[in-house]
């Protein structure tokens, strides 16, 4: 919401300066976002005066001009076609920036001509869109003014960030409202012109009285529409709206000055009357943007007998629209529900500034009011003669009443504020203050419901900067600890991760359907996403982060190592999951090494298991089984499962379809590791283990064993682990070998094996039989010892 300061003093009296308004604004809930004074940029700009005009000597389109700009006579080189003897205009001195190229104005020879300056047409100043001449100003202008001071541009322009719940602060005085009951001024009284039309009014009804309640109107015919007057150029300029003609500019700057959107029809482009109505299915109008919006018959719409021609409370239709050769209108003025706009606007993705202001709900009883002030400027701008008002439907001006509870202010709000200072505040907003503290909300606070409400006008009026800081009671000593299990889990495996090299990334929960599709589909979508490629919650951390990967890839980063720790969203729920992606290359090309590296599988069951072992699962005891799913490569997957059916992660190389998905290079390896099927760690916190290393040096023992080729390592590991497990502290597979010498069917698999003596050093005899029990465990799965 932007506004000018002298915009601001037509509604409130005050002698309060501009920094002391920002800071009122920032402290009573109107956060300002900016500052800008258009007149800056103009400071080296003059009222000047042409004192001769004599043709160039070397261009027949060029003149030299005498110039006074308050100093005496320059000489200034122009092409204006309009520059003449007596005109009075704006002289740029040398060392001037022209606000619309940023060129510097020095002194320089034009050919062969000193030129002392520039004389600026409209464009050059960015005040408008003319650049066929020079500025003409009146001939009275004081000569060696600067221009901004002349011209009234010298006004700060405040642009503030209005929330949802403040729609009464959606025009210039409602935010005088606030200023003036935080102490900062007078509110001036509103005039609201008597119209005296004549005859009935225009032919309107309601036929939707969910979606347009109350639809007023009036008729002005035989005016002239042309250029609005300056100062109201001016003021719509510096807020960013582009002046158009009278008409549109009366709307526009009512909406903003008031918070009252309206709208005005050609009435020689209507067939009869106006109705408010719903749509009809695939009926169709093409907007003041130039866009045509097919509808679905849900929408409340503005039409004749004809065709339609208004969004309601949206955006007008281009085919009424009002043009210079306009002499009959009708001016809207409607209420529009807040919730019918807002799924309009959602529907159609259509915004404007009336949108803006409808949905949050406008001043319902502001009705006669407003049509009177906008017909008012239309008669003294543009002439003509008004109809009477005609009204169809009713506004929904019941009062809200509500039981203020004084008290409440302190130990809901913090602060202490004096019964008569509330009652003083809650009145300059517009509220009545009743017998009992009843207390009616003015039309124009819809947000208004309760106590609650009550009290946040009075803290924020009073100064949210007066409550104190008072910290909360806690018992003495040291404090409880309040992060839960899960949340400790999820730290100790970040700090996992990232010690070992992975860069923690954070990706969006909302995904494409494509994305989701390799992953099994997206079990929930979004109603209304914030943009279509966003519509599916992610059923696997994986799509974002290939995503991720894929776009360090193309900015030519060689090694991607990435995780995140979120929430994968299935049928049944959320779960708390650990996703790593590893792309590109594993270890650089070098002198030693050779070739670049890539990653394999491996490298993925290396990071799970790590990160597994970080959060205390019971890792000796994982199984390595298949079944990670289709977006893995299917001889290069697996799970690593706690028993059968318990799976704690999935790992592999990616599958070249899901790779080409995602636009990454054959090779890329992905895991997931579901925390929420990790077994609850006992302990607490962070603390480690006591380190307790063995008194007595272990013992280790390789042996080979003869296996069917559909038996696995991992199988033959479990088995050797479990075959004495106070003696055997680790087993692993480190040689895998067939071929000559080894009975076709069957591979060789060498096992490394790991004793640790507790009290006293293993025996030979003991050392025989443990040897034993593994060979004999190995047996059980086929296994003989090789000779």
């Amino acid at each position: 919401m932007k506004f000018t300061l002298s915009w601001l003093h037509e509604h409130l009296d005050t002698d309060a300066s501009l920094d002391t308004i920002l800071g009122a604004l920032n402290a009573i809930g109107l956060e300002v976002e900016g500052v800008e004074n258009p007149g800056e940029k103009l400071a080296a700009f003059r009222v000047a005066r042409v004192l001769t005009a004599e043709p160039h000597p070397q261009a027949d389109k060029l003149q030299v001009l005498s110039v006074d700009a308050g100093d005496g006579p320059l000489q200034v080189v122009c092409g204006a076609p309009n520059a003449r003897a007596g005109l009075v205009g704006v002289f740029g001195m040398p060392g001037a920036t022209v606000p619309a190229n940023g060129m510097v104005l020095k002194v320089a020879a034009i050919r062969g001509v000193e030129s002392n300056g520039m004389m600026c047409s409209t464009r050059e100043l960015e005040l408008g869109e003319d650049h066929d001449g020079i500025i003409e100003l009146p001939a009275d202008a004081p000569v060696g003014t600067p221009f901004p001071a002349y011209a009234g541009l010298d006004d700060p322009v405040i642009d503030i960030s209005v929330t949802p719940n403040r729609q009464d602060c959606m025009g210039v005085r409602g935010v005088a409202r606030d200023l003036a009951a935080a102490g900062y001024g007078t509110l001036k009284p509103l005039a609201v012109p008597v119209v005296a039309g004549e005859g009935d009014g225009p032919d309107v009804r309601v036929e939707d009285a969910a979606g347009c309640p109350a639809f007023y109107a009036q008729a002005v015919r035989g005016l002239t529409n042309g250029e609005s007057p300056e100062w109201m150029r001016r003021r719509l300029n510096a807020i960013g709206q582009k002046p158009i003609s009278t008409l549109v500019d009366i709307t526009n700057y009512v909406m903003f000055d008031l918070g009252r959107p309206l709208h005005v029809y050609d009435m020689a482009k209507l067939n009869g009357g106006l109705v408010a109505r719903q749509a009809r299915s695939s009926e169709s109008v093409v907007a003041l943007n130039g866009k045509s919006y097919t509808l679905d018959g849900g929408e409340t719409v503005i039409a004749d007998a004809g065709a339609v021609h208004d969004i309601g409370g949206i955006m007008g239709g281009e085919h009424s629209g009002v043009s210079e050769t306009t002499t009959d209108v009708l001016i809207e003025c409607a209420y529009f529900t807040p919730e019918a706009i807002a799924r309009t606007g959602q529907k159609l993705a259509l915004t404007s500034d009336a949108r803006t202001r409808f949905e949050r709900g406008v001043d319902p009883a502001f009705l006669d009011q407003g049509l009177a002030i906008a017909t008012d400027y239309v008669l003294r701008l543009c002439g003509g003669t008004a109809s009477g008002v005609a009204k169809a439907g009713t506004p929904p001006t019941e009062p809200r009443v509500i039981t203020h509870q004084p008290g409440r202010v302190a130990t809901l709000g913090g602060l202490d504020v004096a019964e008569d200072r509330q009652r003083a505040i809650l009145e300059r907003l517009g509220f009545v203050v009743g017998d009992g503290w009843q207390v009616t909300a003015p039309s124009w606070r819809r947000d208004v419901e309760g106590v609650a409400d009550l009290v946040e006008e009075v803290i924020r009026i009073e100064g949210l900067d007066k409550v104190p800081s008072t910290p909360l009671d806690r018992p003495a000593g040291v404090a409880t600890p309040t992060a839960t299990p899960e949340q400790k889990l999820e730290r100790r495996m970040r700090r996992a991760a990232a010690a070992r090299g992975l860069a923690e990334a954070i990706t969006w929960s909302f995904i494409a359907e494509d994305e989701a599709a390799p992953f099994g589909g997206g079990a929930w979508e979004v109603v209304n996403p914030i943009a279509s490629d966003m519509r599916v919650m992610r059923p696997s951390l994986l799509p974002g982060l290939l995503s991720a990967a894929a776009r360090n890839a193309k900015r030519g980063q060689s090694s991607v190592r990435l995780f995140e720790i979120g929430r994968r969203y299935l049928a049944e729920g959320e779960r708390a999951t650990l996703g790593i992606v590893l792309a590109g290359e594993r270890s650089p090309r070098g002198w030693r090494g050779g070739k670049a590296q890539g990653f394999d599988a491996f490298d993925a069951k290396g990071e799970v298991l790590a990160l597994l072992e970080a959060a205390g699962a019971p890792v000796g005891n994982l199984q390595v089984m298949d079944g990670a799913g289709d977006v893995f490569h299917p001889g290069q997957s697996a799970t690593l499962r706690l028993g059968p059916k318990t799976v704690l992660a999935s790992f592999g190389v990616l599958h070249p379809t899901t790779a080409k998905a995602f636009d990454l290079n054959a090779g890329a390896v992905a895991a997931e590791i579901y925390l929420d099927a990790l077994p609850a760690k006992r302990g607490s916190g962070f603390m480690r283990a006591a380190y307790a290393p063995p008194a007595l040096q272990a013992v280790t023992r390789d042996f080979a064993f003869l296996v069917a080729e559909d038996v696995t390592g991992d199988q033959l590991v479990r088995a050797v682990r479990g075959a004495d497990k106070a003696a055997i502290v680790d087993a692993r597979l480190f040689d895998v070998f067939a071929g000559a010498g080894v009975e076709p069917g069957h591979k060789s698999l060498a096992i490394e094996v790991t004793l640790q003596p507790g009290a006293k050093s293993f025996t030979d005899v003991e050392l025989k039989a443990i040897s034993d029990k593994i060979v004999a465990a190995a047996k059980k799965i086929g296994g003989s010892l090789r000779a």
